[in-house]
C-alpha cells in the first residue's frame, strides 16, 4: 500500500485502541492513516489456528463484551460482521471439596444492539445459590444489586467513558462514597484481602472474589484495586453484567472496527513501524517511519504506553525530572498470565464431580481450591518465587458450547487462564520449566474437578507466556496483559503519572489513546474513545457527529 505524505491524522500502532478511534477520526471528515510495525492489527483482539489444526484458538484477549463500547452502537459493528452469543449462566466456580457456584446474569442483552433489561430470574437463582452457603452474603448480594440497579451501574460506565477529573472533584465513582454505606471512604484504600473480607463471609465467594480480582485488575491479596477495581470485581463475582461469546473468536472485534473503519476511508499499513514523532515549533507535525519516510498529519495519535511514547519517539521533548522519573517507574508487575488453549474431544463434565446439573456451562468458570487464606497470602508469593502457584486457580471457558465453528466437529477448545511471574524474574531454561511444569500441573489437577480430563480426552496443550506476549507487543513490559499495573496508585486520575492522565500529552498535538490510560486495559475499555473526546475538544467540533468537512477545515488553531 502506498503511503500518502500527508494526513489529517494519523495512529500510531495498530492496537486495539488505534482501530477504536481511527474510524472516529475518519467520521469525523478526516483524512486517517494507522501505522502498525507487525503484520497484524488488534493487539490483544486477535485470533488464529490452533492448538492443532482445524481450532481457532485466541491468541490473548479472551472473555470480552464489546457488544457495551459505545463504538458498537456507533458504527453498526453487527453489520460489521461482529456477533455475539449470551449464556443465561454467567459466573462460576467449582472447589475442591465438591461444592460449587453457579451466577446468572441480572441483566439480559435484548436486542443486536447491546440493549439491556433486568432479568429477575436471574437475580433469584444467583440468590438462591447463594444462600445455600451463606444466607448473610445473599442478603449482601441483594444489596449490592440493587444499589447496582439504581446507582452504580450508570457511574461505572459514566467513569469507564470519560476522562478522569482532577484531585478534589469526585469522580461517578467517589460520587457514591458515603460513611456507613455499601460503598465507603475507606473502601477505596483496602486491599483486594480486606475486601474479599468485609464484603463477604463464606469462603466461598471470598475465595471468588480474590480470584476474579486478579483476573480483571492483576491485583493480588496484598495490593489495592481501588474503587474502580473494587466495583468491576463485585460485578463479575454476583454476574450482575450479562456474559457474552464473541462468536469467532477476540479476532471478530477486531476485524468489525476495521471494516468500520476501511468503509469511512481509513487507510491501515502493516509492517510500518513508527520511528519518530516529527515536531516543528513545539507541536507534533506528523511521524518519521522506520524506511525513513515522513508522513506529516495535524493530528498524532499514539496507540503505544504512554512511556514508550513520549520517552522513546520523542526523547527531546522537554519533561520534569520528575515526570521522566515517573515515566520511566510505572509499575508493570501484575497481569502476566499463561494463556492456554486445550483441544478436546468432550467439554469438562464438572457436574460428575460436584453432582450439581448446572455447572459447566459458563463462560467465566473458575476451579480450585476453597482456601481464601491460601489464595490471599500464599498465591502470590509462590508465583513470585517459583514462576506459578503448586495449586491450580483457572479460569476457563469452553467458548465452543456456544460456538461450535472454533472446532472441529465434535470437538472443543477450551481456554484457560493463569497467573505467572513478571517476565525478567526467569531467564529462558527457567521459563522453559514453568512452562513444561504449568502443563503437568493442569493435567494433574483439572481431573479433580472434571472427572473426564484424562489423557485421552486431551488431545493438544498451547500455552502463551509472558515472552511470547513481549515478542509481539513490545510495550506491554514484563509481558503482562496491561500497559501498567492497574492498582489504586495507577487508576483514574493518576492513570499513568497524574500530571499526563488526561490523554494530551507533553507535546501539542499529539495524544494517546492506549490502556496505558484511563480506564486501562481490557477489551472495550474507554480509553480510546476519552482520547478522541480530547481530540474533538481541541478541533472544537462535536465528537458524535458525522462530518464531511474537507480536511483544510479540520486544521488545530490552537492546542
Amino acid at each position: 500500500m502506498t503511503v500518502s505524505a500527508r494526513y489529517d491524522a494519523v495512529v500510531l500502532g495498530g492496537g486495539h485502541h488505534a482501530t477504536i478511534i481511527a474510524p472516529y477520526l475518519a467520521r469525523a471528515g478526516m483524512s486517517v492513516a494507522v501505522f502498525e510495525r507487525s503484520g497484524r492489527l488488534g493487539g490483544a483482539a486477535v485470533s488464529g489456528k490452533g492448538p492443532l489444526t482445524g481450532y481457532r484458538m485466541n491468541n490473548y484477549a479472551h472473555w470480552t463484551r464489546f457488544y457495551s463500547h459505545p463504538a458498537y452502537r456507533d458504527f453498526d459493528l453487527y453489520a460489521e460482521g461482529l456477533r455475539y452469543e449470551f449464556p443465561e449462566g454467567n459466573e462460576a466456580m467449582v472447589f475442591d471439596d465438591g461444592s460449587s457456584f453457579v451466577g446468572w446474569s441480572a441483566w439480559k442483552v435484548t436486542d443486536a444492539y447491546g440493549t439491556q433489561e433486568p432479568w429477575p430470574e436471574g437475580v433469584k437463582r444467583t440468590e438462591d445459590a447463594i444462600r445455600r452457603f451463606s444466607a448473610a452474603d445473599a442478603e449482601t448480594y441483594l444489596r449490592i444489586h440493587e444499589a447496582y440497579a439504581a446507582s452504580w451501574k450508570r457511574a461505572f460506565g459514566k467513569h469507564r467513558y470519560s476522562a478522569p477529573r482532577p484531585w478534589g472533584t469526585p469522580d461517578p465513582l467517589e460520587e457514591l462514597l458515603s460513611e456507613g454505606g455499601l460503598l465507603e471512604p475507606v473502601h477505596q484504600f483496602m486491599t483486594t484481602r480486606q475486601l474479599a473480607y468485609d464484603f463477604f463471609e463464606s469462603d466461598e465467594l471470598r475465595t471468588l472474589f480474590l480470584r476474579a480480582a486478579t483476573t480483571s485488575t492483576g491485583c493480588y491479596g496484598d495490593d489495592v484495586p481501588g474503587l474502580q477495581g473494587l466495583v468491576h470485581v463485585l460485578a463479575l463475582t454476583l454476574s450482575l453484567e450479562p456474559a457474552a461469546i464473541a462468536v469467532g473468536g477476540t479476532q471478530a472485534i477486531t476485524d468489525a472496527l476495521v471494516s468500520a473503519g476501511r468503509r469511512r476511508g481509513v487507510e491501515y499499513h502493516t509492517h510500518s513501524p513508527v520511528e519518530q514523532v516529527l515536531v516543528r515549533d513545539g507541536r507534533a507535525t506528523g511521524v518519521r517511519l522506520a524506511s525513513g519516510d515522513t508522513v506529516e498529519a495535524d493530528v498524532v495519535v499514539s496507540g503505544l504506553g504512554l512511556p514508550q511514547t513520549l520517552l522513546d519517539l520523542t526523547p527531546d521533548v522537554p519533561l520534569s525530572r520528575r515526570t521522566r522519573n515517573r515515566l520511566r517507574n510505572v509499575h508493570y508487575d501484575r497481569g502476566q498470565l499463561l494463556w492456554i488453549n486445550v483441544a478436546v474431544h468432550e467439554p469438562p463434565d464438572y457436574a460428575a464431580f460436584t453432582g450439581d446439573p448446572d455447572i459447566g456451562p459458563q463462560p467465566r468458570l473458575y476451579w480450585g481450591p476453597k482456601d481464601p487464606d491460601w489464595l490471599a497470602t500464599r498465591y502470590q508469593a509462590e508465583i513470585m518465587t517459583r514462576g506459578h502457584s503448586s495449586r491450580f486457580y483457572a479460569l476457563s471457558s469452553t467458548d465452543t458450547l456456544w460456538d461450535p465453528g472454533r472446532a472441529p466437529e465434535g470437538r472443543h477448545l477450551v481456554g484457560v487462564e493463569e497467573f505467572c511471574a513478571p517476565l525478567r524474574f526467569f531467564d529462558r531454561d527457567g521459563w522453559k520449566r514453568i512452562e513444561r511444569e504449568t502443563e503437568a500441573l493442569l493435567r494433574e489437577q483439572w481431573p479433580r474437578y472434571a472427572p473426564n480430563m484424562t489423557a485421552d480426552n486431551i488431545e493438544s496443550v498451547r500455552i502463551t507466556l509472558p515472552r511470547d506476549v513481549l515478542a509481539t507487543h513490545p510495550d506491554m513490559i514484563e509481558g503482562g496483559y496491561s500497559q501498567g499495573t492497574t492498582m489504586a496508585s495507577q487508576q483514574g486520575r493518576f492513570r499513568p503519572v497524574p500530571e499526563l492522565s488526561g490523554y494530551r500529552t507533553a507535546l501539542p498535538n499529539l495524544y494517546n489513546c492506549s490502556s496505558s490510560m484511563h480506564s486501562g486495559s481490557g477489551i472495550g475499555r474507554g480509553n480510546s474513545l476519552n482520547c478522541w473526546h480530547a481530540v474533538a475538544a481541541d478541533l472544537g467540533i462535536d465528537p458524535d457527529a458525522t462530518h464531511t468537512a474537507a480536511s483544510s477545515d479540520l486544521t488545530k488553531e490552537d492546542a
